[in-house]
Order: C-alpha cells, then sequence, then structure tokens
C-alpha cells in the first residue's frame, strides 16, 4: 500500500462536497510530475485530503477506487485521473504550521514540493497526520 496527500481548494472542490459526492474522479492536474503520482496509485492507496489556499491544512482520508484512466475533462492524452471515495474526516484540522513544526516531518513532500498538488507520503507521515487528533 501506498500513501498520498492531494490538495485542492475548498472554495473548487471540499472535503464536505466530497462527502455529499461520495466519489469523484480527481481532474484538473496539469502537472507531469502530479500525473506521474497519479499513474503510480493502486485500488486501496490511502490518502490525506488537504485543503489548500487560505486555509491550509489536513481535512480528511480517502481511498483509491480506481487507478489512473484518461481525464475526462480533456482530449489530451496526457492527463489522468483516479478516483477515490472519502472514508472519514479528521476530527480536527492538521494546519500546515502543525505539519512544518512536528518532528516527522522534516522531508514530507507537502512542505519540500509545496506547488504539487499530488505527492507520495512515507507511511510514518501518513500516520502522524491521521492519528494527530
Amino acid at each position: 500500500m501506498k500513501y498520498w496527500l492531494v490538495k485542492s481548494e475548498p472554495e473548487v472542490y471540499s472535503w464536505d462536497q466530497f462527502v455529499k459526492d461520495k466519489k469523484t474522479y480527481w481532474d484538473g492536474v496539469r502537472n507531469y510530475q502530479a500525473r506521474n503520482n497519479m499513474r503510480e496509485m493502486e485500488k486501496g492507496d490511502h490518502v490525506i485530503f488537504y485543503h489548500s489556499g487560505d486555509e491550509r491544512a489536513a481535512v480528511g482520508i480517502a481511498e483509491v477506487v480506481t487507478t489512473a484512466y484518461q481525464d475526462p475533462t480533456t482530449d489530451e492524452d496526457a492527463w489522468v485521473v483516479v478516483d477515490l471515495k472519502p472514508i472519514r474526516p479528521l476530527k480536527s484540522p492538521v494546519t500546515l504550521a502543525t505539519i512544518k513544526s512536528t518532528k516527522g516531518f522534516e522531508n514530507i513532500a507537502l512542505v519540500k514540493q509545496g506547488r504539487l498538488s499530488v505527492v507520495q507520503l512515507t507511511k510514518k507521515e501518513f500516520e502522524l497526520i491521521a492519528n494527530s487528533e
């Protein structure tokens, strides 16, 4: 199993909307490294759902339910989506400031590659966020 973090601005697509939808395809990724990360996602992988923008906080846990396939929002073959379903919200958001100041997150891709919308996490990083409640 692999672990991931996906970012979304809550005004564009929020955790609450994701929960209402019960499942979504993760589209709009137009960065090759983020796209390559999505291509590596496997069914059953766990994902931290992170609100970017002003909020900057991890807010929930999701699961990959379908591996990468052609992004239906574009005709360009270069872009893919994966299907995700929500598992549970975090009891309280884990802010970027908390992540930056917590031991164990020194090399987290969220900080090291802050502009990427899809990054891989280590199991330890995932567990620190998921259990930091």
